[in-house]
């Protein structure tokens, strides 16, 4: 059980953040990847970040909304998740829409010849449905984090970059570099669940704003009681309306830090 006082937002001021208040330049970037596409939340969650002029980073399964998809399953119910027109709406109001596989399985655990069917599939349904979506410049977000040198070289030819499990890429470091370059990237990004994780994006932000910099990736799902380690949506938005006045700070999509 997670302490109600472990959950109060903390102060800048007793962050430690002191010797950087003066800064003006941007040291740290943060990204709030949200996966799997759960219509409720993920408009909950393009209001708030609108709230602060913000835009928000959303991964959609590809099929999670044809009568196909089979991965019905407590933390992903097919009812919960939304279809093309909710993402292409989405997408109109400047949010960022990226592909988070054909229907979600992990792809390390299926023979590779499948696993890159199943990558085909989803890129090419994106670019048949999403307004505007431009394969080259997508970032593939992959179900459960899962990936491997042959699934990631297959995909890094048709993509800007994938998002992987922070273990295979970042090893013991919290955040990732802030890139020179703006392709062919293998970017590592760290979660939390089954359990809300209000808890675990506070702390890891903490952290992160008391390093030196570089860039924080967290993956989330839903908000309240949807999906995997769902975020409540008051906290999102009182940690949003703190960020926003940390000035070495940047809340940006993949997408953005990569432009």
């Amino acid at each position: 059980m997670i302490r109600r006082s472990f959950l109060k937002l903390t102060s800048l001021a007793s962050l430690g953040l002191n010797s950087k208040q003066f800064l003006t330049q941007t040291t740290h970037y943060l990204t709030l990847s949200f996966d799997d596409g759960f219509k409720k939340s993920c408009y909950k969650t393009a209001k708030i970040f609108e709230n602060y002029g913000l835009k928000a980073s959303m991964n959609i399964i590809a099929s999670g909304h044809l009568e196909s998809f089979s991965n019905d399953y407590k933390w992903m119910p097919k009812k919960l998740l939304g279809d093309f027109y909710d993402w292409n709406i989405l997408k109109s109001r400047g949010h960022e829409i990226m592909p988070h596989s054909w229907e979600h399985l992990n792809l390390t655990k299926i023979p590779i010849e499948n696993a890159k069917n199943n990558i085909d599939k989803c890129l090419e349904y994106f670019n048949n449905n999403l307004d505007n979506f431009s394969q080259s410049d997508s970032i593939f977000n992959y179900p459960y984090n899962s990936s491997n040198k042959e699934i990631d070289e297959y995909l890094l030819k048709k993509v800007k970059a994938v998002r992987t499990a922070g273990r295979l890429v970042l090893k013991n470091k919290l955040s990732n570099e802030i890139p020179n370059k703006k392709t062919n990237l293998r970017l590592g990004t760290w979660g939390y669940g089954p359990d809300k994780s209000d808890a675990f994006v506070e702390k890891s932000i903490n952290s992160f704003l008391k390093s030196n910099g570089g860039w924080l990736i967290l993956t989330l799902h839903g908000l309240d009681n949807e999906g995997w380690g769902p975020l409540s949506s008051n906290y999102l938005d009182k940690l949003l309306n703190r960020l926003i006045k940390v000035n070495f700070l940047e809340i940006k999509t993949i997408g953005d830090v990569l432009i």
